[in-house]
């Protein structure tokens, strides 16, 4: 069911959308797909979940009832504040709902919260893209202890929107489980122009190896990488944001289910996260609102090694070694077996970039071989 939610959602929202395009990315025929959308345009979400449909508020509704809501909304979503409530009864179609401030007033009479938590919150300043997909954030929740032994909630973010693109119950955190993973991703909803990771396994090692198999294939991909600094936390600021999030509403300190189980409960909360949860980084928006898929599709191919006349190519040896004007230069190993492409830097001389497809991995210094 979420997932008609989301494609329904996603067709009506971008008037640029590629309606054949989405249909195949989501695996359905384009009479499936509009059956979906008027079943949507007649009935709202009861059309699509096949149940009874009751009204979400009537003109006879009391100040008691309205106290209800609110309580339920907040007992359904415990982490939730103020804002986020108000935010979520009106998108649910509710009238005159009351200010944030006597929400946290119901709230107290309901024992809901405290007097300290509700003026916790402070504002600070936030930097984002300018538009969706210009860069996708990705990282793991780190490793939780579960009844087979360890899960480990695989996340990705649009930096722009906060659309959570992608959260998954993995066994492992190796290379192979990411690719999979992002592959699912990259076919749903096409692919980024930059993806921001911080400098840990599968997509680095540390400071001086920041490049692996994997982050090569991304590249091939014509995606440009770009890693967090190290022992910066912040960088990632909006997937760690993102994480806090899903421990504080889903989480906690372990993860009681099986992994099947798990990914069913993930599923069911990233669709609360991006079509209902309000977002007081998003002016209360909810991230659906603001995300669009990629016009940039995934095939599967990757991109050719197309370098300018004036590059200097050459193979990186085992090792990750280059030869050039009789010397020997070290570069990050991942790229043992591939093509690079020396560049001059105009204004430094004996100074040269090098680049791997699109991306800059390293410079060079010709007066120490």
């Amino acid at each position: 069911m979420s997932l008609k939610k989301e494609f329904v959602f996603l067709a009506t929202n971008d008037n640029d959308c590629n309606f054949s395009h989405l249909c195949s990315r989501f695996g359905i025929s384009r009479k499936t797909g509009y059956k979906w959308i008027k079943r949507f345009l007649d009935y709202g979400e009861d059309g699509l979940m096949a149940q009874s449909r009751c009204p979400l508020n009537s003109p006879s509704k009391t100040p008691q009832q309205m106290e209800q809501a609110v309580l339920m909304v907040r007992q359904q979503h415990p982490a939730w504040g103020a804002r986020k409530i108000k935010r979520r009864l009106e998108n649910m179609g509710y009238q005159a709902v009351p200010a944030p401030s006597t929400i946290t007033a119901i709230l107290q009479r309901g024992d809901c919260i405290t007097q300290e938590e509700s003026g916790r919150h402070k504002p600070f300043v936030r930097f984002q893209r300018s538009a969706p997909n210009e860069l996708w954030q990705m990282d793991f929740k780190g490793s939780l202890p579960c009844p087979e032994g360890r899960c480990h909630p695989f996340t990705l973010l649009d930096d722009y929107s906060r659309y959570a693109i992608a959260l998954k119950a993995c066994q492992d955190e190796t290379a192979e489980t990411v690719k999979g993973c992002l592959t699912g991703a990259f076919r749903q909803y096409g692919l980024p122009y930059q993806m921001l990771m911080d400098n840990g396994s599968p997509w680095g090692s540390d400071e001086e190896h920041i490049y692996t198999p994997l982050t090569v294939w991304l590249i091939r991909l014509g995606i440009l990488i770009v890693h967090s600094r190290p022992y910066h936390p912040q960088t990632l600021g909006k997937d760690e944001r993102f994480h806090k999030t899903l421990k504080v509403e889903l989480l906690g300190e372990s993860i009681p289910w099986r992994r099947a189980e798990s990914q069913r409960r993930f599923d069911q909360w990233r669709m609360v996260y991006n079509f209902k949860r309000p977002h007081q980084a998003l002016n209360m928006e909810v991230p659906a609102n603001l995300y669009q898929i990629s016009q940039r599709p995934f095939t599967g191919k990757l991109e050719e090694m197309q370098y300018a006349p004036e590059d200097i190519v050459r193979k990186v040896q085992a090792g990750g070694i280059i030869s050039f004007k009789g010397g020997e230069y070290k570069i990050p190993k991942a790229f043992r077996g591939e093509r690079v492409a020396l560049r001059s830097r105009p204004q430094e001389d004996g100074v040269m970039d090098l680049f791997y497809c699109k991306q800059k991995i390293a410079h060079i210094n010709l007066k120490e071989k």
